[in-house]
């Protein structure tokens, strides 16, 4: 069996990774791969047709000036797919690219099966686009369980396969061996700070954390401050930790993020994929964020993003088992008694771990792994496809 699979970026390199892993294993290895992906997929032996690097573009400024060399790709790949003759094509994420794949397929190879892994936010944004999806793919694969409905309605078969963070390891951490690393007492109070990922973030929440832990320090002189942090941003974070109050422990080494989560009593935290593994991790957390004004307003009024909830576990339970303060709300005045009351009332971190481990039963966690359910989900449509 041959499985062509497209991936366009390093988070859907590792889904494919995933789930090349998961279709070896399900079949006996007994299965070849071809297509276009990063250094996870290519460690599960595919050799990809050109480097993803050349897909992994954003913005308009970006991206313009690659238009050409990115539409000949496009053409090539249908070229390989053609020569190869693959069982199935699997796309993963990244639909300005895999999209105009799959819709060459549609038309040069209508009998081979068109599956895509990870849907776009139609429930945030451009609900046509699910309608659009459906006159093109064969299968839809959902990381998150409230979106099948959204293309079912459309025709298009949708299965919720899981989110990827459940895979992550982030609930298995040490915290006793963390403490001890750093010389942190057993019993002190410990908070996680854990201001983004990306410049454009930390740019914009570190001074308003800085105001949080000024605002703790009158209630809670004894509190005991790490930052995870990752080795692009340590400079910049370290910079700002030096006017904080309880002398913060700034760390960017990643292997100690998991233990450091497990060692802390609660976490203050940007909205994202890390609110997730708090989740996992069951950490009572603070979530905050903050968009440049003019960002919100176009993403508000010209694309007419809308969601109820930034987090993921709030969203699959609609409630704020994660407490949030977005765009205006982000002010520490605000922040700060709700991250107080969580570090004094453990009768409420209890509630809250309780919900968020709810919350991530939701998004996949127990049982299969997501990739294993997606590789499962492949199989069995190219056997049914198959089919006389």
């Amino acid at each position: 069996m041959l499985i062509y699979v497209i991936a366009g970026e390093p988070s859907g390199d590792l889904l494919g990774g995933r789930l090349m892993a998961a279709l070896r294993q399900q079949t006996g290895d007994s299965i070849r791969f071809a297509g276009i992906g990063g250094e996870n997929m290519q460690a599960q032996g595919l050799t990809s047709l050109f480097p993803m690097t050349e897909l992994t573009v954003m913005g308009l400024t970006e991206v313009l000036p690659r238009i050409p060399r990115i539409l000949r790709r496009v053409r090539e790949t249908l070229d390989d797919i053609g020569r190869l003759k693959p069982d199935a094509v699997v796309t993963i994420d990244s639909w300005g690219f895999t999209g105009r794949v799959q819709k060459g397929c549609q038309k040069l190879y209508p009998d081979l099966p068109r599956l895509h892994y990870v849907a776009p936010m139609v429930w945030a944004w451009k609900p046509k686009r699910a309608a659009k999806l459906a006159k093109v793919l064969d299968l839809l694969m959902t990381l998150l369980p409230f979106e099948p409905p959204y293309f079912e309605k459309e025709g298009l078969r949708t299965v919720h396969v899981g989110h990827p963070v459940v895979e992550s390891g982030a609930g298995q951490g040490d915290g006793a061996a963390f403490r001890a690393r750093h010389g942190l007492a057993d019993d002190a109070t410990l908070l996680a700070v854990l201001p983004g990922s990306r410049h454009s973030e930390t740019s914009k929440l570190l001074p308003v954390f800085g105001q949080v832990l000024h605002r703790l320090k009158a209630t809670h002189p004894t509190l005991r401050v790490v930052v995870p942090t990752l080795p692009h941003l340590v400079d910049e974070v370290r910079q700002a930790a030096r006017n904080w109050p309880f002398d913060p422990l700034v760390i960017d080494d990643g292997s100690q993020k998991y233990d450091c989560f497990a060692a802390c009593t609660c976490a203050l935290a940007a909205s994202g994929t890390v609110a997730l593994e708090l989740a996992m991790a069951g950490l009572p957390t603070v979530i905050a964020y903050r968009l440049s004004a003019l960002t919100a307003f176009v993403a508000r009024n010209f694309f007419g993003f809308k969601i109820k909830w930034a987090t993921l576990v709030n969203m699959v339970l609609d409630r704020p088992v994660m407490p949030e303060f977005l765009q205006e709300e982000c002010r520490a005045e605000s922040i700060a008694p709700v991250l107080a009351r969580l570090l004094d009332d453990e009768a409420e971190r209890q509630w809250r771990r309780r919900d968020m481990a709810v919350g991530m039963v939701e998004l996949g966690m127990g049982g299969p792994s997501p990739g294993a359910r997606a590789a499962q989900v492949v199989l069995d449509f190219i056997a049914q496809r198959k089919q006389p």
